[in-house]
């Protein structure tokens, strides 16, 4: 396994403890409706997005690691960006990037599927 792929396969779990823990904190703690709305969704696309980590993580091909890491990078900015102005004020800024990153990502494994590599 290369450290790009141990790096992933590390992450994705993370991603969903951090996603019921967001929804937690989203049910339970959080007060103003926007920030519950924003850790909701923050909390559904960390852990969606973990289990596909986990679910992609047979795929060896360079175009698969190349799609896990855009989904890796795409949803810690997208979910990090939700999170950030829900718990702390901060700008949105990155969610848009982090979305597009989540889209490629998901291009690039369905590319990487109908090549037929990686498996």
């Amino acid at each position: 396994m290369t450290g790009v792929s141990r790096l992933l396969a590390v992450l994705a779990p993370i991603l969903c403890a951090a996603g019921v823990a967001l929804g937690a904190y989203a049910s339970h703690a959080a007060a103003a409706p926007l920030a519950r709305e924003r850790l909701a969704l923050a909390a559904l696309f960390a852990f969606g997005h973990g289990i596909g980590l986990v679910a992609l993580q047979s795929r060896s091909s360079r175009l698969a690691i190349a799609a896990r890491s855009m989904l890796a990078v795409g949803v810690l900015l997208f979910s990090g960006s939700l999170a950030g102005a829900a718990l702390a004020g901060l700008p949105t800024v990155a969610a848009p990037l982090g979305g597009m990153l989540l889209i490629a990502g998901w291009l690039l494994v369905a590319v990487d599927a109908a090549r037929g590599a990686g498996a």
